[in-house]
């Protein structure tokens, strides 16, 4: 044997990254190996935090100095010894680029390469491929310009010409807004009065220096009797260069800039006030120029056999690849062959039913995943670890097994595969199983179980306990107090659809990706009074955001803290008063070193425990606020419950935390260091709060181990008996199974979808077995 070929091992040894205790493992290479294990046991600390982590940063190593300033910097993980490791590329869960400009197309090249298309062969001929770009604009000009020629300085006439694509009324944007002004200011008070109600525009901070000293109105009239110059100027004025207090800034009116600050932004994208305060001032509207093509109209002028380029976008790309396959153009042929490629690659992993002009932004993490894989598909690299974060996720049953021959196709070119996924149908392909536990949180990060399926199965891991588990149809489902009517729904894919959703029950609505699912109750049932929509959006925030932050259970904590002591609430926070001075309230001291990772050093202060020394002396309880932060979400529902400790407000919000599932959650732990199905729990912890009588949960299961799946059933029963009414968008047999009422889209996706395909309970979807879902969840149950 070459000693070249004994290298078929990736070693870790010792890795200690997050919640992982001195982990050690041997992962074979071209393999497909799936990590299991509940969620927050440490998976993705092992795949993403330690292997693909230090393979990314040793790539970035070989670039020079200069190039790694433009990288971000990532310092080698907590391990001992990683050996063996090969270039890792990540296909994660990540919602794609939040830029209202980007699109499934200009995402995946595929409009890079229809626009080569269309300046080859679109008659009229219009110009080169930027001419068919929405997000490149058209600009002339003409001047002098200073030349040395022979020695001499010469000035010279010149003109220039730059044809773009984008529409001029929309920007490329499809859409325009209107600016309901009455939503900017208060008119019966003055500016120094607060009159502003925009997001930012405080007047004890810049802005109010800026509108104070600029001089084109009295800050101390009321807005109302201001002349018809002076609104104009607070309204309408383009930026200006003004000094004031001898500095020199640049004003512009509340409309440029609400638009360059607000309205330029992917509104899913920002947070949740200033999102707020975007619903109610912006007023959205298909562009009358384009009709939400984003093109101008010398680029919609241009066609192929009477195709325009934005015809082309807004068609199935199932439909578009069958429209490229029928052009014959010698002429062009490779170029349509990798169009054809990219596009069969789309029809292929179940996105048929996406179109080019499909803003990214929408795309839901499992189709943001699937679309990013589409340009390793027909890669010729061969010895990669291509690393993929639950790729079954938003799959309909009967598309996982189309996902699972990707997989399995990747690993047979000589790849490396690692799958973190909790589906059995996924965990069912794999070479090699390594399962992590025993619990999740502190109670996991060690390997419980490493080896192949039938040993998964004989073991006493959850994991293995779990596998062969089913759901069981309901001997008797509930019966209904009543019913929400939607008619005549025609949102994206839908046809017209009419249904009366019951109340009072649990109703779980399926079908395979892009039937029209998230269309119907999103677009029909969401935006009615009383309904608690809890999405798959990613929940924001920062290293020193935490559960206790993020669900508004540290305002009762610091009340109570503070009234026991006699002092300011402002002093039990780390982001305020009460923050240790050395480090910020930061707990650990960050160091820039250049082109190397910055260095995270424990503050020798406060010892990582980010307050004061002087705020740690008050207690409540008989702990001070530390301790508190340090205590998981279990432990903390006893100390807030009776006794001493007892605060009804924040007892009520750690019940609804161990409720989802997350009594193990330190209180202050990072949100950064959250799993994605911890932060999809959190979230619905949050919103559980909320007063509505109808609950909408996207796709619960996301990132839930079997074992937590019928945690979450228990938590739908409770909501359920409590008098709410729960409708369910999942593709989980489990969650299917023990619905009382069961709606099914289809029968495909896209336009061979967006019609309801049956209605009732899940007994009899499963006797009559006349659609996709039907099959499958009659195979699930046995029967």
């Amino acid at each position: 044997m070459h000693d070249a070929d004994s290298h078929d091992m990736i070693r870790v040894h010792g890795a200690r990254v997050n919640n992982l205790k001195d982990v050690s493992v041997e992962i074979p290479k071209r393999r497909l190996t799936v990590f299991t294990g509940v969620s927050g046991s440490g998976k993705s600390s092992l795949v993403f935090g330690t292997i693909a982590a230090e393979s990314q940063r040793l790539i970035n190593e070989t670039y020079s100095a200069f190039l790694q300033n433009f990288m971000p910097s990532m310092a080698r993980p907590d391990v001992d010894v990683l050996d063996g490791l090969t270039t890792a590329i990540l296909v994660d869960q990540e919602r794609m680029g939040g830029d209202v400009r980007s699109t499934v197309g200009t995402a995946t090249d595929a409009n890079a390469m229809l626009r080569i298309l269309f300046s080859r062969l679109g008659k009229p001929y219009v110009g080169s491929p930027q001419a068919f770009s929405f997000n490149i604009a058209s600009v002339s000009g003409a001047g002098a310009v200073t030349l040395q020629k022979g020695g001499r300085e010469v000035k010279e006439k010149r003109t220039f010409s730059l044809l773009g694509g984008m529409c001029p009324r929309c920007e490329g944007r499809g859409s325009v807004n209107d600016i309901d002004l009455s939503q900017l200011y208060d008119e019966e008070k003055s500016i120094n009065e607060g009159a502003i109600t925009i997001p930012g525009y405080s007047m004890d901070g810049w802005s109010g220096r800026i509108f104070r000293g600029v001089g084109f109105f009295d800050p101390d009239k009321p807005i109302k009797q201001f002349t018809k110059k002076e609104l104009d100027d607070l309204l309408y004025r383009e930026a200006t260069k003004v000094k004031i207090e001898g500095i020199n800034l640049t004003y512009a009116g509340l409309v440029p800039s609400i638009q360059k600050s607000f309205l330029s932004k992917d509104i899913d994208s920002v947070q949740p006030h200033v999102r707020a305060f975007i619903e109610r001032v912006a007023i959205f509207k298909t562009c009358p120029e384009c009709d939400g093509s984003r093109l101008s109209e010398a680029a919609r002028s241009s066609k192929i056999k009477g195709v325009s380029i934005a015809d082309c976008c807004a068609m199935q790309i199932s439909d578009l690849a069958d429209w490229i396959r029928e052009l014959d153009e010698p002429s062009v042929a490779p170029l349509l062959t990798a169009l054809g490629e990219t596009l069969d690659s789309f029809v292929q992993i179940g996105l048929g039913y996406l179109s080019l002009d499909r803003p990214s932004g929408t795309l839901s993490g499992g189709e943001a995943q699937r679309t990013k894989m589409i340009r390793h598909l027909g890669s010729a690299l061969t010895d990669v670890t291509y690393v993929f974060d639950e790729p079954t996720i938003g799959l309909h049953p009967h598309d996982i097994q189309r996902m699972n021959n990707l997989l399995v196709q990747l690993r047979d070119k000589g790849n490396t595969v690692l799958v973190v996924e909790h589906k059995p149908e996924a965990i069912a392909i794999a070479d090699h199983i390594i399962d992590l536990g025993p619990g999740a949180g502190s109670g996991g990060g060690q390997v419980v179980y490493e080896g192949s399926l039938d040993g998964l199965r004989a073991s006493d891991t959850l994991t293995g306990r779990h596998l062969e588990y089913r759901s069981t149809l309901k001997d008797e489902v509930r019966r209904p107090t009543g019913t929400l009517e939607v008619r005549g729904a025609t949102s994206h894919n839908l046809r017209d659809v009419d249904v009366d959703i019951p109340l009072g029950v649990l109703v779980v609505v399926t079908g395979v990706a892009g039937s029209g699912k998230s269309s119907l109750i999103h677009g029909s049932v969401a935006p009615r009074e009383g309904v608690v929509s809890v999405d798959q959006g990613a929940i924001r925030g920062s290293r020193r955001s935490s559960p206790a932050t993020y669900t508004g259970l540290l305002e009762p904590i610091r009340k109570a803290f503070a009234k026991v002591n006699g002092v300011k609430p402002a002093l039990f926070s780390a982001n305020s008063e009460g923050a240790c001075p050395n480090c910020n309230g930061a707990g650990v001291i960050y160091t820039d070193l250049g082109v190397m990772a910055s260095m995270a050093t424990t503050c020798e202060v406060c010892e990582g425990r980010r307050f004061d020394a002087s705020v740690l002396e008050y207690t409540f309880g008989g702990k001070d606020i530390s301790e508190v932060l340090e205590m998981p979400v279990s432990e903390a529902v006893e100390f807030f419950g009776a006794g001493d400790g007892k605060v009804p407000p924040a007892h009520a919000i750690l019940v609804r935390l161990a409720d989802v599932g997350l009594g193990y959650l330190k209180l202050g732990q990072p949100l950064t260091t959250l799993s994605g199905g911890e932060r999809q729990r959190l979230k619905l912890a949050t919103r559980m709060a909320e007063k509505g009588g109808v609950y909408i949960l996207d796709e619960p299961t996301t990132g839930l181990h079997l074992a937590d799946v019928e945690n979450l059933l228990g938590l739908l029963d409770r909501l359920v008996e409590s008098g709410k009414s729960v409708i369910v968008i999942e593709h989980h047999q489990a969650v299917m199974a023990h619905a009382d009422w069961i709606i099914d889209l289809g029968p495909g996706a896209g336009h061979d979808g967006g019609t309801i395909v049956f209605e009732g309970t899940p007994a009899d979807l499963v006797a009559a077995r006349a659609t996709l879902t039907g099959e499958h969840l009659a195979g699930y149950v046995g029967s």
